[in-house]
């Protein structure tokens, strides 16, 4: 799994495109890098929004995407992101 991978799966920002409260399906993620600078990635990154019942059981998935700007540092782990 590459650094950005691992980043995308534990940031909580992404629930920002998130539309209804739910929780964020890992294994639904996928990203795509639209541009790649020296220090910078520009990704478009789709997932499923899980909404629940109140018995546990999952009502709907909802799709969200969005696209988001990471900064990375000299061995391309990510130390920042910026939601676009």
């Amino acid at each position: 799994m590459s650094a950005i991978e691992c980043y995308l799966k534990s940031c909580r920002e992404l629930a920002r495109f998130c539309s209804r409260s739910g929780w964020i399906d890992n294994a639904s993620m996928h990203y795509a890098v639209a541009w790649q600078g020296d220090n910078e990635v520009l990704v478009d990154i789709e997932f499923d929004e899980l909404l629940m019942e109140g018995t546990g059981y999952l009502a709907e998935r909802v799709p969200c995407f969005g696209q988001m700007r990471l900064f990375l540092d000299h061995q391309g782990r990510v130390i920042r992101c910026e939601i676009l």
